[in-house]
């Protein structure tokens, strides 16, 4: 008995939620992902995003900063691919925020700037791409893609393409070698090498119009469609953005259908919950402003005019102490990041029951288990890593703790084993506390990611807390 009792009071030990969860928090779970689904369906690409989101925030009456007056809930669309949105609260601007930060962009395989070229063996029209972020190759050959992106026409307008989502639109393939042939090709070869970049071509088309003679004819006649569907020329490629992304829609997964199954869910799970985290505030008169910033190219660095590297979310905080009728010259500005507390919202690695071997168990995290808080990521001796100081790591955990949100801790891997970063220590170089807090991911970076609708909504939860909290 006494054994017991010093367990209950000294040890740590993770709750699962579905054991410990009432049963109406475990209804709640299994309706939130309804509304997730459906925003992975419709949110494949950044733009995408972006565009879902701006539509929600205005039926919640949020209004667009720039010219904004009188409104207490306003945000800020940067080139169409990062956002940051706001409830601005009752205490000054320069005491600080509290920020929840994630992603919008995911791994995926971009076509080149110009691609569609005719194969001379195989005489087909073919396009030619590049991948974005860390992708398994091999994993993008043989499975349905669908076509999304944007083109930019000579006059300025703008072609939305979405092409394999629906049943009645075709998909692109990028076959694969038949194992009957792949002994010298791929099998000799490690995993990483066996499917070559150069060889991610899609095969576009392979009708040619009757009795054609022309050169290339498989080519010409893809163009010709190309024009009479989109209105396009092969000119305009150059300077598109088009990505190919697993077709389909994400389901519900495993015979109890606690799991979500679907792809984009790094970062999209962390941005989707943290954004209806918001809008369930929207009504709230909070004392701190709480912000939500979707950011884009965070798998490839966060470089660039739309990465967390940019000058937007600096420019958007400015923009607030403006409109709040706060000083924002520079110092105001550093110093208001400096009195920031903000959530890095990015997915991490949940044990595989298939590579249990890579996580050291009581560092991992678990499905079922709640949001997953990480102190540090990077890789080797911590290296790119934010690692939260140990005051504002103890107030995060007890906020959760304290208003009954699940929650664990967890790093990604073992030491040595591998490792990844997010975006927490490019907010932390402006002066904010920030720690890593998101949904665990089985199979994060593939086709179609695995999720528990436990730790879903949990995370929902999680930040609906902190960016109410003093």
């Amino acid at each position: 008995m006494k054994k017991s009792k010093t367990k209950s009071k000294l040890s740590y030990e993770r709750q699962n939620f579905w054991a410990k969860a009432s049963q109406a928090e475990q209804d709640a779970a299994m309706d939130y992902a309804v509304g997730f689904k459906a925003f992975l369906n419709s949110c494949k690409t950044e733009r995408e995003t972006v565009v879902w989101a701006e539509d929600l925030l205005k039926k919640h009456k949020f209004v667009p900063l720039d010219g904004a007056k009188g409104k207490n809930a306003v945000y800020k669309i940067f080139r169409g691919k990062t956002m940051a949105m706001a409830i601005l609260g009752s205490e000054p601007l320069s005491q600080g925020f509290n920020m929840v930060a994630s992603h919008i962009d995911t791994p995926r395989i971009d076509l080149k700037q110009n691609p569609l070229f005719e194969d001379g063996p195989s005489q087909m029209a073919c396009m030619r791409t590049h991948y974005y972020g860390g992708i398994k190759k091999y994993q993008w050959v043989s499975t349905p893609l669908a076509l999304h992106g944007v083109v930019v026409k000579k006059d300025g307008s703008k072609v939305n393409i979405s092409m394999g989502e629906n049943d009645d639109e075709p998909v692109l393939i990028i076959p694969d070698l038949l194992p009957h042939l792949a002994r010298k090709e791929q099998y000799g070869k490690n995993i990483g090498d066996a499917i070559d970049a150069s060889r991610l071509n899609v095969v576009f088309s392979g009708k040619i119009e009757p009795e054609s003679e022309e050169k290339e004819a498989a080519k010409l006649y893809a163009l010709e469609i190309l024009h009479k569907r989109y209105d396009i020329a092969e000119q305009d490629f150059l300077s598109a953005e088009l990505q190919l992304v697993p077709a389909g829609k994400a389901r519900d997964a495993g015979i109890d259908s606690s799991m979500v199954a679907g792809y984009g869910q790094d970062d999209r799970a962390c941005a989707y919950t943290a954004f209806s985290a918001l809008l369930a505030q929207v009504k709230s008169k909070p004392k701190r402003t709480m912000i939500v910033y979707f950011s884009d190219k965070e798998e490839v660095g966060s470089q660039g005019a739309t990465g967390a590297h940019s000058i937007f979310i600096q420019d958007f905080v400015n923009d607030l102490l403006a409109y709040k009728g706060e000083c924002n010259s520079s110092s105001s500005l550093r110093k208001c990041f400096m009195n920031s507390q903000i959530i890095s919202a990015d997915v991490c690695a949940a044990i595989n029951p298939n590579y249990p071997n890579v996580h050291e168990k009581q560092n991992a995290v678990i499905f079922n288990h709640g949001i997953g808080i990480s102190k540090y990521t990077g890789s080797g001796g911590k290296y790119s890593c934010n690692d939260a100081n140990a005051e504002f790591a103890a107030k995060v955990l007890h906020t959760f703790e304290d208003a009954g949100v699940f929650w664990q801790t967890g790093t990604l891997g073992k030491v040595d084993e591998g490792g990844g970063g997010t975006i927490a220590y490019i907010l932390a170089n402006l002066g904010a506390e920030v720690i890593d807090c998101g949904v665990g991911l089985m199979g994060m970076h593939s086709l179609c990611e695995l999720s528990s609708k436990a730790d879903l909504y949990s995370t929902y939860k999680a930040y609906r807390v902190f960016l109410a909290i003093s």
